[in-house]
């Protein structure tokens, strides 16, 4: 209980930041109580006994109010959890709260929220990252041990470089969405937050497997990762490897990536050659055309995800409702939603229009499937790829409103492992000359995260300098 008051505390020192939307104070501390209970009774406990979880506010948690930030959600309440609570809790996890994200998980920076930004809590002038930015900042600041977000196109792994912690998108199909609400099906992915890889694998093993209400979830999973179908035990062995990593040329040449973090990386790579790795640089030519297939697909399933939310069943509904159908609809969403999933929709419902789909939706699916068959030939004969996670450190509030298509570009690097569905995970290695961490991001093949796990430790063990 002593542990769940320490965070209590420290969350109400910190409210400045944000993070939380909800607090779960008096429930947090009777669940406390009660696995004090179970353990001094000498019942057996689980796998997470005692750990203190944050969600980001698009996870649901049965009686608990989920909003996905948005004003159009408004004082909605889960009626089920969704299965990677489910499974927190039969491993005896505390909840203590839902965290602030931009609204429907679409940003990078945690300012389109209905709550208001998030902090960094590093320098309060800079953006957290989003859009799970209240996740990240809840383990940056010691105001949870780890938390859950959702990574859609970098969601996890982007606030994780930000914030200076670790940040891991599984493979699509490792964790169960049910209960997660959608953005654009086919690319989210439940992701976690922590200060070490250690605490991340002992979450994964817990929330990872099969789930009979979500029919993506590969079947062969549950505690198991990559092709040997070795278990993942809560204290991995880390065994000294040395490993063959790909770094991408022409990601490392793009003209957006600050020219600090391409030296931290270029260094990083020569340490490892010299420690036994093989690093070589490969092209891959397909660089441009990542961020524009992503916004073209996601956008296109976001347009049909959100179609649901129009104030008839629940959420917000305009007060005046005395109008036709139509106009009806057209206050609830225009009203309901912010400006940059309104901004999403309507770029979805273009794509999909009538004399548009096949210049735009089926060319972007031409490039992901192309995208697919070169990372498959790549690890043929790789064990990892080793990418920048973000081109530059965290952003000055508010400088994205101004230009939204430079908020798209710093997408590059993270969007490819939700396109391809392979795991991904941001390592916090190094400091900025500007006093701001960042990482370096790490992808391995899909269902090989044990792999992933172990690189991730290496290169935290041997070569972190923040």
């Amino acid at each position: 209980m002593e542990a769940v008051e320490f965070y209590l505390d420290k969350i109400k020192t910190k409210e400045r930041l944000n993070a939380f939307v909800e607090v779960y104070d008096e429930e947090s501390i009777t669940r406390a109580k009660f696995l004090d209970e179970k353990r001094n009774s000498g019942k057996s406990c689980g796998k997470l006994h005692g750990v203190v979880v944050a969600l980001k506010d698009v996870i649901c948690y049965k009686d608990h109010k989920i909003t996905a930030a948005s004003k159009i959600l408004e004082n909605f309440v889960s009626i089920y959890n969704s299965t990677a609570v489910e499974k927190l809790l039969e491993e005896d996890a505390i909840i203590i709260g839902n965290c602030n994200c931009d609204e429907f998980a679409m940003g990078s920076t945690n300012e389109n929220s209905v709550y208001g930004s998030v902090k960094n809590a590093l320098d309060e002038t800079k953006v957290s990252g989003g859009s799970s930015g209240g996740s990240a900042v809840s383990v940056q600041a010691g105001l949870c041990m780890v938390s859950l977000g959702s990574d859609t196109g970098g969601s996890v792994r982007q606030p994780a470089d930000f914030c200076g912690i670790v940040g891991m998108k599984p493979s699509y199909g490792t964790i169960s969405r049910h209960g997660l609400i959608a953005y654009a099906s086919s690319f989210d992915q439940i992701g976690i937050f922590a200060n070490n890889v250690e605490d991340i694998s002992k979450v994964l093993e817990v929330i990872n497997g099969k789930d009979e209400y979500d029919s993506t979830v590969n079947p062969r999973l549950n505690g198991s990762f990559g092709q040997e179908q070795k278990t993942l035990n809560l204290t991995i062995d880390f065994q000294p490897k040395k490993y063959k990593v790909a770094l991408f040329k022409n990601a490392m040449e793009h003209e957006s990536l600050d020219a600090e973090i391409k030296k931290g990386i270029y260094e990083l790579a020569e340490q490892m050659k010299k420690d036994g790795n093989i690093v070589e640089e490969i092209n891959f030519d397909l660089i441009d055309y990542i961020v524009p297939a992503y916004y073209v697909l996601t956008t296109a399933e976001s347009s049909s995800n959100l179609a649901r939310y129009d104030g008839v069943r629940y959420g917000y509904r305009y007060e005046n409702n005395d109008e036709d159908l139509t106009t009806f609809y057209k206050k609830n969403r225009g009203k309901g939603f912010g400006k940059e999933v309104k901004k999403r929709i309507m770029l979805g419902t273009f794509v999909l229009s009538e004399g548009y789909y096949d210049a735009y939706f089926t060319k972007a699916q031409q490039v992901r499937n192309l995208l697919s068959i070169q990372t498959k030939e790549i690890f043929n004969n790789f064990d990892a790829i080793l990418l920048p996670t973000v081109p530059t450190t965290a952003f000055e509030a508010g400088s994205m409103k101004h230009d939204p298509i430079a908020a798209y570009l710093a997408d590059i690097y993270t969007v490819f492992a939700n396109l391809t569905g392979i795991p991904g995970i941001s390592l916090p290695l190094f400091q900025h000359s500007n006093q701001m961490p960042f990482g370096v991001q790490v992808l391995t093949n899909k269902h090989n995260e044990l792999t992933l796990l172990e690189i991730s430790q290496m290169l935290l063990r041997n070569y972190k300098r923040y």
